[in-house]
């Protein structure tokens, strides 16, 4: 149902925003507009749900959100962690390290779609530098 339709403001959220921020406006939009509430507009409602679960499958997947955001020219689409941050490969990752936890080395690089990390990943027996997408990373709190 690919559309004209702006997704940051159908969810009321800004391009730069989190993944919390898109699922607490989905969740909120989803109760207020949802057709079993509103019994007297049901096919209205319908169509608004249906605006609202695009938009909300768009911007909550990482790869759709950066073509989604690419497509609109959407500018100032800052990267998710700077030089020191640290993260864990995440477990939907489908590199051997997932689930491995490591420090940010160097400033991310920028492509066309996505933005490049190099982590620095200690072990036992010795430390390594690897290349992973911003959408194989995951932020760990300090």
């Amino acid at each position: 149902m690919q559309s004209e339709l702006d997704y940051y403001k159908i969810l009321d959220i800004a391009p730069g925003s989190s993944v919390h921020d898109i699922q607490s406006a989905y969740r909120k939009l989803a109760f207020r507009y949802h057709p079993d509430r509103n019994h007297l507009n049901r096919e209205a409602y319908n169509l608004i749900m249906q605006w609202i679960n695009e938009a909300y499958a768009t911007l909550s997947d990482p790869v759709k959100r950066r073509e989604y955001d690419i497509t609109r020219r959407y500018t100032g689409i800052v990267p998710n962690f700077n030089k020191g941050s640290k993260v864990m490969v995440s477990s939907s990752s489908t590199s051997p390290y997932r689930g491995h936890i490591g420090v940010v080395d160097k400033e991310p690089i920028k492509d066309t779609f996505r933005f490049w990390y190099m982590v620095k990943l200690e072990s036992k027996s010795f430390t390594s530098a690897i290349r992973f997408a911003e959408e194989e990373l995951e932020q760990i709190s300090e």
